[in-house]
C-alpha cells in the first residue's frame, strides 16, 4: 500500500533543502521498499504569489488526505509589508490548527563528529541528547483576543493573549511522559509559574498527569533559568516539556548547542501519529539561491517521518546513519564547518547522503 506525503518546498532556501530530502527520500523508498507516493504544493509566501492566500483550501484538502507532510520552510521580506492575515507565517500556523498538530518533538542530537562545532566546551555538550517538546496549536501564538490599535492619546497599542484549557496541557503532557517511558524516564515541565495564571494551571495539570507515570522522574524548571541551565549544563536535561512560545525559543537556543540550527529536525503530530515534518530553522532569505543551505536538518526530518508515520524505523535508522557517515568523510555546509573539513554545498551534500544510503 501506498504512502500518501504532500511535498511543501515553501520559501527562501525551502525548496532547497526540499530537493535534497526528497532525493534521499527516495532512494528509502527504493531500498526498503516504502512504495511513497509524492505531491507537491506550496504553503507561505509561494502560496500567497500562486493563490493569494497562504494555505489554499485545496492544499489543505491535499494535506488532510496524505499521511504525512514534509514542509521546507516559510517567510521572508518580501512579504513584510502584506496584510498581517495573509503573512506567511499565518498558512502555517493554520495547517498546524486545522490539522490538529498539536505534540512537536524538536530532539537536539549533537553527533560526535559536530564538537567542535558547538559554540560551547565539547566536554559541555559531548553526548547531548535531549527531547524538546512543545505544545504547538494553543498558547500565545493562537490566543484571541489579539489586537492592534491606538489609544486615546494617539500612541499604538497591541496585545496577545496566553490561554490554555486543561485538555491542552493534558494531552500534550502525556506526550511528553510517553516520550520519556522510551527514554531516560526523565521529565523536566518547562513553566513560569511564578508570574503567568497559564503557567500555574500547566503545572497543576502535568503534576496530575505524574502520577499515571510513576516511573519517570519529573522535575519543574522556570523558563528563564531552563535557558541559563541549557547553556551552563544542557547534559541534565533529557526530555523537556514545555507551551508554544517556550519551546519555539528554548529549541532554537538547544541548536547551537549542536553546532547549527541546520542539524535539527522536528515532528508535529495529531492524536493519531500522523505528522508534519519540518527542519527547526526558518526560510534564510539572505542565503536562498546560493546553494550553500545546509539540507541535513530536513533529511533527518525525513527519518523521523518514516519512523513515527510510518514506523519504518529500519528505514529511518539508515538514513541517520548515512548522515553520521557523510559526516565521518568531513563534508561540511558553511554553518558547520570546522577545521580539516571539506566546504560543500546543499546539492553535494545531500548527494553524499543519498550515496552512503544507497551504499549500506
Amino acid at each position: 500500500m501506498s504512502k500518501k506525503i504532500l511535498i511543501l518546498p515553501g520559501d527562501g532556501i525551502g525548496p532547497e533543502i526540499m530537493a535534497e530530502a526528497v532525493k534521499v527520500l527516495k532512494v528509502a523508498s527504493e531500498k526498503f521498499d516504502l512504495g511513497v507516493e509524492l505531491e507537491f504544493d506550496d504553503l507561505g509566501g509561494a502560496a500567497y504569489d500562486r493563490y493569494g492566500v497562504p494555505l489554499a483550501d485545496e492544499t489543505l484538502a491535499r494535506a488532510r488526505e496524505a499521511d504525512a507532510i514534509l514542509l521546507g520552510a516559510v517567510g521572508g521580506p518580501k512579504w513584510d509589508t502584506i496584510d498581517p492575515a495573509l503573512r506567511p507565517e499565518r498558512g502555517l500556523l493554520k495547517i498546524r490548527s486545522e490539522l490538529g498538530l498539536f505534540g512537536n518533538l524538536r530532539p537536539a542530537i549533537l553527533y560526535p563528529q559536530l564538537a567542535e562545532a558547538s559554540t560551547l566546551k565539547p566536554e559541555v555538550v559531548s553526548g547531548l541528547d535531549i527531547l524538546i517538546v512543545r505544545e504547538l496549536t494553543g498558547g500565545i501564538y493562537f490566543g484571541k483576543p489579539r489586537e492592534r490599535r491606538v489609544l486615546e492619546n494617539g500612541e499604538r497599542q497591541a496585545y496577545d493573549t496566553l490561554p490554555y484549557s486543561e485538555s491542552e496541557i493534558r494531552r500534550i503532557a502525556k506526550v511528553g511522559f510517553d516520550m520519556a517511558m522510551v527514554r531516560g524516564r526523565k521529565l523536566c515541565s518547562v513553566d513560569k509559574a511564578n508570574v503567568l495564571a497559564s503557567s500555574q494551571l500547566w503545572r497543576e495539570v502535568v503534576e496530575e498527569v505524574a502520577r499515571d507515570y510513576p516511573e519517570v522522574e519529573l522535575s519543574h524548571m522556570y523558563v528563564d533559568n531552563a535557558a541559563m541551565q541549557l547553556v551552563r549544563a544542557p547534559k541534565q536535561f533529557d526530555v523537556m516539556v514545555t507551551d508554544n512560545m517556550f519551546g519555539d525559543i528554548l529549541s532554537d537556543q538547544a541548536s547551537m548547542l549542536t553546532g547549527s540550527i541546520g542539524m535539527l529536525p522536528s515532528a508535529s503530530l495529531d492524536i493519531d501519529g500522523k505528522g508534519m515534518y519540518e527542519p527547526c530553522h526558518g526560510s534564510a532569505p539572505d542565503i536562498a539561491g546560493q546553494g550553500i543551505a545546509n539540507p541535513l536538518a530536513t533529511i533527518l526530518s525525513v527519518s523521523m517521518m518514516l519512523r513515527y508515520s510510518f514506523a519504518s524505523g529500519q528505514a529511518a535508522d539508515a538514513i541517520e546513519k548515512a548522515v553520521s557517515q557523510v559526516l565521518d568523510q568531513g563534508l561540511r555546509t558553511g554553518d558547520i564547518l570546522s577545521d580539516g573539513c571539506t566546504r560543500v554545498g546543499t546539492a553535494e551534500m545531500g548527494n553524499a547522503v543519498a550515496q552512503a544510503l544507497k551504499n549500506l
